[in-house]
């Protein structure tokens, strides 16, 4: 039996966005969802089952990981089956190569790495729908982190059948999002909690009710390449999610003043022409997507904006994989 693997996988943007649950501790979604991963970022995670740690020893980025992560990650371990009693406690190490819990889906790439790395560890030989599976213990959307691409999590009718699949390949589609980096702080309500708490706005229902339109319309767009239709529709879908976090109790508000202003700039700048739309997670970053042929001069806007501190920027990405 293998007892050390490591993977790389990578962050996605929704266009179509996951926000509630109908099962929480399953993480089943109120509804589906369709992202992008983004090939330049990535989690890279090694783990290693050994007999001889009294527990499970995990460093992100370079430093021991807070109580909070080791019980999240101690849990998803457990959900696995991979416990300690049989496969002794894990050594985990993980690196990112951009800002985590800042609304740029780092627990997405995280836990799709960590489903990959302690499932081959462990011996196992997985599908990708396994992986897909797996990986939603953890987070939610690390389950689209698993596949190539430009992905689609699937509503679902049981645990087994939400898990998400790639619709088009990262070659698909030369698309860049230019990441305007607003604030690295680590947000006070992560992206597990917050959903928790999606049904007490009075808007969550109408958002649910209207998201397969939604998800028809998106796919379509991405299968014709057709920017316009994934702009109007991915703008739509972020601004009702935003819409339901500062209704629900407590309310959620992530934007900061110049993640508003962006998305104001952002709708004017495609009214001029240029082929972009913006759209954010649950985080004050603003996520600028463009074609190839407007990046250029939309990130020479972007980086004239005031309060914007850095510019991270990235194509379409790969599935995880083993290194």
């Amino acid at each position: 039996m293998i007892n050390s693997a490591s993977a790389i996988a990578h962050p996605n943007i929704a266009f179509i966005k996951y926000w509630g649950n109908r099962d929480d501790a399953l993480r089943l979604p109120a509804n589906g969802s369709v992202s992008m991963n983004l090939g330049a970022l990535y989690t890279r995670t090694t783990v290693a089952f050994r007999k001889d740690l009294s527990e499970h020893l995990i460093r992100i980025n370079g430093e021991t990981a807070d109580s909070q992560a080791c019980s999240r990650i101690a849990k998803f371990l457990s959900d696995l089956s991979l416990t300690p009693d049989i496969y002794g406690n894990a050594e985990i190490i993980s690196e990112n190569n951009f800002p985590i819990g800042a609304g740029i889906a780092s627990s997405a790439s995280a836990f799709a790495a960590l489903a990959l790395a302690a499932s081959a560890a462990a011996g196992l030989e997985l599908s990708e729908n396994e992986l897909s599976l797996r990986a939603r213990y953890g987070s939610g959307s690390a389950c689209r982190s698993i596949p190539d691409g430009f992905c689609e999590w699937v509503y679902g009718n049981s645990s087994g059948e939400s898990i998400a699949h790639s619709i088009a390949p990262s070659s698909h589609w030369d698309l860049t999002d230019l990441i305007a980096v607003v604030s690295r702080k680590h947000k006070k309500t992560g992206s597990s909690k917050g959903p928790m708490s999606a049904l007490t706005s009075p808007f969550q229902k109408a958002r649910v009710d209207s998201a397969p339109g939604r998800i028809g319309r998106c796919r379509e767009a991405i299968l014709n390449r057709d920017f316009a239709a994934l702009a109007e529709v991915s703008e739509q879908d972020m601004i009702m999610m935003h819409g339901v976090m500062m209704t629900q109790d407590p309310p959620l508000f992530y934007w900061e003043p110049v993640s508003l202003e962006l998305v104001k700039l952002v709708r004017e700048w495609r009214e001029e022409g240029m082929e972009c739309f913006a759209t954010l997670d649950a985080g004050p970053n603003v996520h600028v997507i463009c074609t190839a042929g407007s990046a250029d001069p939309v990130r020479e806007r972007l980086e004239k904006i005031p309060g914007v501190d850095e510019i991270l920027c990235s194509g379409p990405g790969g599935k995880a994989v083993l290194i």
